[in-house]
């Protein structure tokens, strides 16, 4: 399945509706480390298939949802599981690092 992109406007309705754990990408065009982790996550989002979702959300033109979840540095992943962030990993991640904390919410 590939990424998706989030806003503010339908943020919360996306997390708190899908029935399957949901990756939050929070990003910015200008930051070096999340071009690197961009194309790992996209990878990563057709490796995994149905089984979960991957989303990204650009910081820059969503600072309500960035704000609400405390992202002070970016990139910063946070997995939701039944609409709630259950794991947050900041910084350039290894693929089979984050496929693992996926994994371990199915």
């Amino acid at each position: 399945m590939p990424t998706i992109t989030l806003t503010d406007s339908d943020f919360n309705q996306k997390i708190t509706t899908a029935l399957v754990p949901v990756l939050v990408d929070f990003w910015a065009p200008w930051c070096g480390p999340c071009k690197v982790q961009g194309p790992i996550l996209d990878e990563l989002a057709e490796e995994i298939g149905e089984k979960a979702v991957i989303a990204k959300l650009n910081v820059d033109e969503n600072q309500q949802t960035s704000s609400q979840y405390g992202v002070m540095s970016i990139p910063t992943l946070i997995l939701f599981k039944g609409g709630k962030p259950v794991e947050q990993m900041v910084g350039l991640q290894d693929k089979q690092y984050i496929k693992k904390k996926i994994e371990a919410a199915l």
